[in-house]
């Protein structure tokens, strides 16, 4: 992944009333409207939080008449899954450690 991306993706998701925007998507598409009366926050708030993380691939939007609709991309998140794999492999060998640890605890208990 590029750093420019990188840096866009990380922006986007600092900010905690986008992460807030981004919870609420999951349930489904939703209007400007929907998010700032679920969220209680201004309309014009929601706006540009939703215009920053249209631009760095969370959401996109649908225009159907006067209303805008706003759902979760799967490409934005596939980007952040893609930066975060070597470190999930770190954290499964450790958690793969810990589990062999215990099961050996475990075993030393259970023998007579």
């Amino acid at each position: 992944m590029m750093p420019a991306m990188e840096d866009a993706i990380f922006a986007a998701l600092a900010e905690p009333n986008r992460r807030r925007i981004i919870g609420a998507l999951a349930d489904g598409e939703r209007s400007v409207g929907e998010l700032a009366a679920a969220l209680a926050l201004a309309q014009p708030a929601v706006s540009k939080h939703l215009k920053v993380l249209r631009e760095s691939g969370f959401v996109s939007r649908q225009v159907a008449a006067q209303q805008r609709r706003y759902r979760l991309e799967p490409s934005g998140f596939a980007a952040l899954d893609a930066w975060m794999t070597p470190y999930r492999r770190l954290w499964t060998r450790h958690l793969d450690a810990l589990a062999r640890h215990l099961d050996e605890e475990a075993s030393r208990h259970d023998d007579p």
